[in-house]
């Protein structure tokens, strides 16, 4: 019996149905190679392109991998590379190259391509910023802080806190936060907007723990409709920074409550919590602008995601 070649390629070992090609259709990575051109540049990168080791990151965040991990996944998965444009026997990244791929995108340039996304959704119909649902939630850094106590004591500091924590932690933009009366955490904050449309991240933004929510509303704050957020909102900083953009915001009041109104209120939101409650709240780097970078990632993942299960108009994003 004679040995037989069998010819085969990435294209048909990835499933017509996969979500992979899904992400493809819904999005033209062609579309991001302007905000990437001077990533090009850099030599360490030669032989795999800035297009291809941004679609690396993209998977990175979507299947919450280490650079370790992603490394094997892109060995290993056939989805995977063919998603990442490499041939079935091409040499996969190594690890080290996604931490200084991660570094020469920036936040800045991210931000870009997130925003380039974004006013594509809402060209093709998905985003119309009439009704914005506003929340935060916590980001933990570290779970505990003994060895930073100790370190406050070793010094003679007069007690562990945030003005005395920068001076001892590793991570020194990391901070303490509350919510509640006895919620702490160490870490930061996540503030997004969500569309009530059609459930997709319009904006999103990182901070210290302990920035309030309120506070935080400057920085995800949409460009008109109505906002419908939680309590925390109802202060002075949130009314100031959506009177600044013309938006009417509907958060439930701590004082002079209307109980009918809030009940309302926190049913229009119900839907949209979700955003939040099935996120990872442990945070992989140190610091707002590599946090961010994440967070910005994230986002992409997620709308993705959402894409999938939305009926828009028009499918193909331009």
């Amino acid at each position: 019996m004679s040995d037989q070649v069998v010819m085969v390629t990435l294209e048909d070992l990835v499933s017509a149905d996969h979500i992979y090609r899904s992400f493809v259709n819904l999005w033209r990575f062609e579309n991001i190679k302007k905000y990437l051109k001077n990533v090009e540049k850099d030599n360490n990168y030669k032989g795999y392109g800035a297009l291809r080791l941004f679609k690396c990151l993209l998977l990175q965040f979507m299947e919450d991998l280490s650079d370790r991990e992603l490394e094997r996944f892109l060995q290993e998965n056939n989805a995977a590379k063919w998603f990442c444009e490499f041939n079935l026997t091409e040499k996969t990244p190594c690890f080290t190259v996604f931490g200084r791929i991660r570094n020469r995108i920036g936040t800045n340039k991210l931000s870009k391509i997130f925003a380039d996304l974004r006013d594509q959704l809402k060209a093709q119909g998905y985003m119309n910023e009439v009704f914005s649902f506003i929340d935060a939630s916590h980001l933990v850094s570290k779970a505990s802080l003994w060895q930073e106590r100790d370190q406050v004591i070793k010094k003679k500091y007069e007690k562990l806190n945030n003005e005395t924590l920068s001076k001892v932690a590793h991570d020194k933009q990391a901070k303490i936060g509350c919510k509640g009366n006895d919620k702490y955490w160490y870490g930061y904050k996540k503030h997004a907007c969500v569309d009530m449309q059609s459930g997709l991240i319009n904006k999103v933004a990182v901070t210290p723990a302990n920035i309030t929510d309120s506070q935080g509303l400057k920085n995800v704050c949409p460009d008109k409709g109505a906002i419908y957020a939680d309590k925390g909102y109802c202060t002075k900083p949130a009314k100031q920074a959506a009177a600044k953009k013309n938006c009417h915001l509907a958060a439930n009041n701590m004082k002079g409550k209307n109980k009918d109104q809030d009940r309302w209120y926190s049913g229009i939101r119900a839907p949209y919590e979700r955003v939040f409650s099935k996120q990872n709240k442990r945070v992989r780097y140190c610091g707002i602008a590599k946090n961010q970078f994440a967070t910005f990632m994230q986002a992409i993942c997620f709308n993705l995601k959402r894409l999938t299960v939305l009926d828009p108009p028009n499918l193909c994003l331009a």
